[in-house]
């Protein structure tokens, strides 16, 4: 709803109204006093000063209606305003993080493990080949399988034991495996890793 006034005219006419009334409708603030004051777009002439005090009072005090409309404004769509749901928020929140934590540390870690080829070459053809991959299976270290095994013809009548084994990553060495390999030096010149890949 606009207004528009011949502003001398229409504020002899408010003034003497207002000298009898408060406000314009039920001497109380309405939205027909704002939208007066707002068509007036600035303070009345001192001359006019039931229409100041008027003016003034409207100005100072909103109405219910244009107090709705900024309450209106202020409503958070996408926060919360109410601390409770907050709080239960919260709750929820840190007891679904404890479940997940209490569910990472039971469920069994993953154990990197590596399967391994070695070549055990040993010193002539004379070698007892049976005795050298007994010795070498002897080998017992914690985290280490020991797998299946073939004589592999080399040259000259020579055969080189080629083993398979898995290793944990975390227990085993492989360079500590081949020292304990050669430590039976009767019957071992030397250890080489023939193949590896991770499991």
């Amino acid at each position: 709803m606009s207004v528009t006034f011949q502003l001398p005219t229409a504020l002899h006419i408010l003034d003497g109204f207002l000298a009898e009334n408060k406000y314009l409708v039920d001497g109380k603030p309405s939205e027909t006093d704002a939208v007066v004051a707002e068509a007036l777009s600035s303070a009345p002439a001192a001359e006019f000063t039931h229409v100041v005090q008027w003016y003034s009072e409207v100005k100072k005090n909103k109405t219910p209606a244009a107090a709705e409309e900024e309450d209106e404004d202020d409503i958070d769509l996408f926060g919360s305003d109410d601390e409770e749901v907050d709080e239960e928020a919260e709750k929820v929140k840190a007891q679904r993080l404890a479940e997940y934590q209490a569910k990472k540390a039971n469920k069994p870690k993953t154990i990197a493990k590596t399967t391994v080829t070695l070549d055990v070459k040993p010193w002539d053809d004379e070698t007892s080949m049976e005795e050298l991959t007994n010795n070498v299976k002897s080998i017992e270290m914690d985290g280490l399988i020991w797998g299946g095994h073939q004589l592999v013809a080399i040259g000259f009548g020579i055969k080189k034991l080629q083993i398979n084994c898995v290793v944990e990553d975390d227990k085993v060495s492989l360079d500590d495996l081949s020292d304990k390999i050669t430590e039976f030096e009767d019957y071992v010149q030397s250890v080489d890793v023939a193949a590896m890949q991770k499991i």
